[in-house]
């Protein structure tokens, strides 16, 4: 089996990297054995992108590195050609970022999808993961959303997303192509980029910074560590029904100003080092999925704990500052 991971040298691709080469940690009872022939990361090394997420795979014989974006039809048509599955997770993904530019959002992860789509219906793909978000639905007050629940989203990320996956959907229903969608919740872990909240608020504090709190920080999330989230991928691409959609979350809800607290305390920090900021604009309220189906279908259930996976991640940030502080002084 070969397989084809875009954006795979970013947070979430390149655990599933490391993971499809088991890597000592980055294997866990439960994913199953699909042992590739080769992988191949195809990344256009963005802002977020980062080849030292890979070092860990890098001498492995079966891995190789393309320097593409998936924007470019003719590079996506080389480097499709040969593989037996894709796992794409290549996309723009940062909602401030949609907010102060959506064209790059729009481009990426709409025209770049449809871009690979073209490529696997020619050269006869077996499998198509498309890796999503729970942002796609809005915004839910009380319960939590089924796979058949319909599509709302609030920000030019989560619509241009919405697209993908919609494109991906319609590739299966019109051309036969075995697609399965994944929508996940918050992911964290190490090597995220020191953007998004949980990587943002512990470099901060690791460096003596305060940290911003949205609104009135109720804003409720919840949480999936990164390796939660690639052994359900795994699980789908091993096992998942061609068109359907399956979540993967971490059942663990908290509103950002617990997940605040809970970072002042890992860090060593108290609360004046909280900076309040003014909400983001268009601010989803709460998100959470229903894993019901991926749970009975394919036998997934989170087995990191919040506090477990908090308490690792904490100590990868204070233990990698070589990784990190280059990121973060780009942007302070």
């Amino acid at each position: 089996m070969r397989v084809l991971v875009t954006g795979g040298a970013g947070f979430i691709g390149s655990e599933y990297v490391r993971m499809l080469l088991g890597v000592p940690g980055g294997t866990a009872a439960g994913v199953p054995a699909l042992e590739p022939a080769a992988v191949t990361v195809l990344d256009a090394l963005t802002y977020s992108g980062n080849l030292a997420n890979l070092d860990p795979v890098r001498d492995d014989p079966r891995l190789r590195f393309v320097h593409g974006d998936i924007r470019d039809p003719d590079t996506v048509d080389e480097t499709v050609a040969g593989h037996d599955v894709i796992v794409h997770f290549a996309a723009e993904s940062h909602v401030d970022r949609s907010i102060g530019g959506a064209a790059p959002f729009v481009t990426t992860n709409v025209l770049g999808t449809q871009a690979l789509l073209d490529a696997a219906l020619r050269h006869r793909v077996g499998r198509f993961v498309h890796v999503s978000t729970d942002e796609v639905y809005g915004s839910i007050d009380t319960g939590s959303w089924t796979e058949d629940w319909p599509l709302a989203p609030n920000s030019p990320y989560s619509a241009a997303k919405a697209g993908s996956d919609l494109l991906a959907l319609a590739c299966h229903r019109t051309h036969g192509l075995d697609v399965v969608v994944t929508r996940c919740s918050n992911n964290y872990g190490p090597y995220q980029y020191p953007e998004k909240v949980i990587p943002l608020f512990v470099t901060n504090l690791l460096d003596g910074r305060s940290v911003p709190l949205y609104g009135d920080g109720g804003n409720v999330r919840d949480w999936l560590h990164v390796h939660d989230h690639c052994r359900g991928i795994a699980l789908v691409q091993h096992r998942g029904r061609a068109g359907e959609v399956y979540h993967i979350g971490g059942g663990t809800e908290l509103t950002n100003k617990e997940l605040t607290e809970r970072l002042l305390e890992a860090c060593g920090a108290g609360w004046d080092r909280v900076e309040a900021v003014p909400d983001r604009k268009g601010h989803d309220r709460r998100y959470s999925l229903d894993i019901s189906k991926i749970n009975k279908e394919l036998g997934y259930a989170p087995t990191v704990t919040l506090e477990a996976g908090l308490a690792d991640t904490v100590r990868w940030y204070r233990d990698n500052r070589d990784w990190w502080a280059p990121l973060t002084a780009a942007t302070r």
